[in-house]
Parts: C-alpha cells; structure tokens; sequence
C-alpha cells in the first residue's frame, strides 16, 4: 500500500479523534454547567406512584404530577387514583402534607340503550371511533345524546376496566381505578365518575323534551321533575337540561330517604339503584339482580 495513504488515513482518524474529544469536552462542561439539580423528593414520590401514566391526576403523566405535588403546595398529594389510599399516605409522608379523603370513584356511563333494539339511524361508514362519527349527524344512533357506540372510551382506558357489548360499554368496577380518562375520551360527556357507595344513578342524557325522548327511546328521561321534587335531601336536580345526583349530598342525607328518587320516577330505568351493570336486554344473556328488580 502507498505510504500517502497510509498517512492520509492516520491523518483523517487524528483529525476526527481531536475534532470528537473537542465537542465531547464541551458538551460535557456545558451539561455540568446548566444542570438542573433534581430535587430528592420528586425522585421518592415518582418510586411510589402506580406508574399508570393515565393523566387521572390532571398532569402529563407520572412525573409532572411528582414534580408539581413537591414543588406547589396547592396541589393535593391524593390525586393518584389508581394508587389509592396507600400511594396518597406515602406521597403525603414524602411532601409533609395533609393527606385528605380519599373516595373510591367507578365510571358510570348516563345512557339506557344497552336495554333497547333498532337504534340505528343510518349505515355508518367510516373510521370506527366515537368522536368521529358523531361528527356525522351526531353518530348512527337515533339518539343524538345517546352512545355512539364504537368504543372509544374502552381502547381509551388504561385498565381495560371497559369492555363492549352490544355496541355498549360494561364498566368493570373491580378493574376501574376512577382516573377519568374515559371521562374525556367520550365526545357526548356520557361517562362520569361517581362513588362506589352511590345509592342512585341517572341512566340518561338527552336533552330533548319528554315528548321528543319518547319517540325515539323508551327507556329516556322525561324531565318531569318528580325525582326532583321527590328527593328530601334535595340532592337531585336539573342541570344544563339533565337530571344529576349530588351523590356527598345523597349520601349525607342517609338511607332513609328510601330511593325516593327512583320510586318517584315514572321511567324504570332513568333512575337505577347503582349498579355495576346497566340493565340489558334478557336476549343479551343478562337476568337482572335483586337491586336491579327494585328498577323494574
């Protein structure tokens, strides 16, 4: 081989060695000097939090929520949902905060058509996602408050706590942590997150008169205000064209009230007792419980 190529090659790797020495010497001076000190604390809530990343707690994931519990102190160290009470006592022991109540929350979904048949309005054709088809005429249901139907919410939630039937989501209350990420997912707010002890449910979101709801769905709310009148703790009421259960009120209130809401009510599945599962049809291979015969 000709010995100018042997120096030339010899030449280019010095060149390249001292050209990579150079820019590693820098970076690593430029690192040491705009290091950002990591508070110790944040490393410790970050250990005891679930991991999850579902954003439950109302920040971009895991360590967001870590860094704001440390360093704000008006954030609450028991926004860890799917941690529970054990994570909010050690995120409240690493942060010398109050720990506060922490309530077992489940996602119940606002809408009766799980009950009904021939709710389709038109042949959707499409991507298969809630938000997208109810773009169209507020999705293929007749029904423009009711569940669109194609699970969005379900490949949306972290737990697989959703499973569909029927084109309807079942909520599994054993597997849902009540972190709210099927609560933003739904396009029509049908899904929210009650307590688990919750006596009452609402089963409907339209806000149509009871006259317009009843031609389209049977199992829909008649806005006729007899749950309204009929609750003594005054926790039922009329909001944004909706009936809505204050369930801490409800449930201050006490049992002795004895479902006053749901015996008023002149629809037997507008109002439920809570229950983990809807009413369904007999044909989807589902027999009502004894808390859900009390609906019938």
């Amino acid at each position: 081989m000709d010995p100018s190529y042997i120096k030339l090659a010899i030449g280019g790797l010095a060149l390249l060695g001292s050209i990579g020495i150079f820019f590693g010497i820098g970076l690593a001076l430029a690192a040491h000097k705009f290091a950002v000190e990591v508070n110790p604390k944040v490393e410790a809530v970050k250990e005891v939090l679930a991991g999850a990343q579902c954003g439950g707690c109302g920040f971009a994931g895991c360590e967001a929520y870590a860094e704001a519990v440390v360093n704000d102190p008006d954030v609450p160290p028991n926004l860890c949902y799917p941690g529970r009470a054990s994570v909010a006592e050690a995120v409240a022991r690493i942060t010398g905060k109050q720990m506060g109540a922490v309530e077992d929350l489940v996602a119940v979904v606002h809408c009766a058509r799980s009950i009904r048949r021939d709710y389709q309005k038109y042949d959707y054709i499409g991507y298969g996602v809630c938000s997208g088809a109810n773009l169209a005429f507020a999705g293929p249901t007749d029904c423009q408050f009711g569940c669109v139907g194609f699970g969005e919410c379900a490949g949306a939630c972290p737990f697989d706590a959703i499973t569909m039937e029927n084109h309807f989501p079942v909520i599994d209350e054993n597997l849902c942590v009540g972190c709210g990420t099927c609560v933003m997912t739904c396009p029509k707010h049908l899904i929210t997150l009650v307590p688990k002890t919750a006596r009452a449910v609402v089963r409907c979101s339209s806000r149509d008169s009871g006259k317009m709801t009843h031609q389209i769905c049977a199992a829909g709310c008649m806005h006729c205000m007899s749950c309204v009148r009929a609750c003594p703790a005054e926790a039922v009421a009329l909001v944004d064209g909706v009936i809505r259960i204050d369930h801490h009120t409800c449930m201050q209130y006490g049992p002795q009230c004895g479902e006053a809401c749901i015996k008023a009510c002149f629809i037997a599945h507008a109002i439920q007792p809570y229950c983990v599962r809807p009413l369904f049809q007999k044909e989807a291979g589902h027999e009502p419980t004894p808390q859900e015969a009390l609906a019938l």
